[in-house]
């Protein structure tokens, strides 16, 4: 599910992700090397063209990972031991964006945002297409929530829920 469609499907969740996102402008991003070991690697996201994109290095260790298998985790980037605002996390499937208007609308999303871009064609673009949603809190005000295209918006049972 493209990002538009996955705020309109669950805005509770997207919306957290995004005012992190945009506050931390990275994240964590959990790719499949070659040899089927996780690599977990530090990602800029933008919001633009109606998707989460993944500007990354030409040829880049992830970007391979990506194109040869585009399974994804990613994980907003927690901001203390005790992480108040809570531990996002997004599964899905890389969609390699080749057309160049969603290209276009990238570079000028990252140009507004760090004053600067790659030059075309040497940079990979991909968005994220959303499959599952997570969002927990601890501490006094716990929360668990999910989302998935099978099985919508729940609340979970909190981990740190008694017995």
């Amino acid at each position: 599910m493209r990002w538009d469609d996955f705020e309109a499907a669950c805005p509770r969740i997207a919306g957290i992700a995004r005012e992190r996102f945009g506050q931390d402008e990275v994240v964590m991003l959990g790719t499949v090397r070659t040899d089927g070991a996780p690599r977990l690697s530090p990602c800029e996201v933008d919001v633009a063209a109606g998707r989460l994109l993944f500007g990354m290095m030409w040829q880049s260790r992830k970007a391979q990972d990506l194109l040869r298998d585009p399974r994804l985790v990613v994980h907003s980037v927690p901001q203390t031991r005790m992480n108040p605002g809570g531990d996002v996390k997004l599964r899905g499937v890389a969609i390699e964006e080749r057309d160049p208007d969603v290209r276009a609308t990238y570079r000028e999303a990252l140009r507004a945002r760090i004053d600067w871009a790659p030059d075309e064609p040497g940079f990979h673009l991909f968005s994220l297409d959303v499959r599952e949603a997570i969002y927990l809190r601890f501490g006094d005000e716990p929360v668990a929530w999910r989302w998935d295209d099978a099985g919508g918006f729940r609340e979970l049972r909190h981990p740190d829920a008694a017995t």
